[in-house]
This record gives structure tokens, sequence and C-alpha cells, in this order.
């Protein structure tokens, strides 16, 4: 069985510091993350409207992007905060939320 198609679903993104309808949130083909794999990744489950050690979740992904060399410009409080208010504005209490990071066109 095929899974759900992901490019057409009600919602939204946070991307590039702001929220955008998931129809509207794209990567362009020559980003450097897509060529290089030079991304990092959480991922964070939700109960009851709580992310579990979210802050925890959020330090890790800032010290992975140090690793690889790029720094994330929103600090851990603002991705904590937003990771918060998109449970909020796509009605999850019980959720998988996923924050991505990559270098941009370098």
């Amino acid at each position: 069985m095929a899974a759900a198609p992901f490019h057409d679903r009600p919602g939204v993104i946070w991307m590039n510091g702001e929220f955008v309808p998931w129809t509207d949130a794209k990567v362009h083909v020559l980003s450097h993350g897509l060529h290089y794999g030079s991304g990092v990744f959480e991922g964070e489950r939700a109960y009851g409207g709580e992310i579990f050690k979210l802050r925890e979740h959020t330090e890790r992904l800032h010290h992975s992007a140090e690793i690889l060399g790029f720094e994330i410009p929103w600090s851990v409080e603002e991705i904590d905060r937003v990771s918060n208010e998109l449970l909020v504005r796509q009605g999850h209490e019980d959720a998988y939320v996923r924050p991505i990071a990559w270098r941009g066109s370098e």
C-alpha cells in the first residue's frame, strides 16, 4: 500500500523563521543540504500536547549543526517556542515533530 502523499496536506510548516502553508514550503533543487547531505534533524514525540525532552532535543540539534560547521540562526528558546506553537496550530496533542536544519545555497 502506498503512503499518503506529502505534497498536498493541510496545515503549516515553520520555515525560514515564519509559518507558511504546507504547500508553499519548498527547497530549491540546488540547495547545499540536498546536494551534500549537510543537514541535521531531531525526532521528537509529543504526548498530551507536550514534546518529550524538548530542550534536550533542540540543544542537540544546535550542537549537531555546529559539528557540521553551520549555525542555526534561531535560538534554542525560539525553536522550543515555535515547536510548541506548531502543535497548537496543527491541533495535535500526540504527534511526531521533526525539526530539520540545513545549509542554504552556499
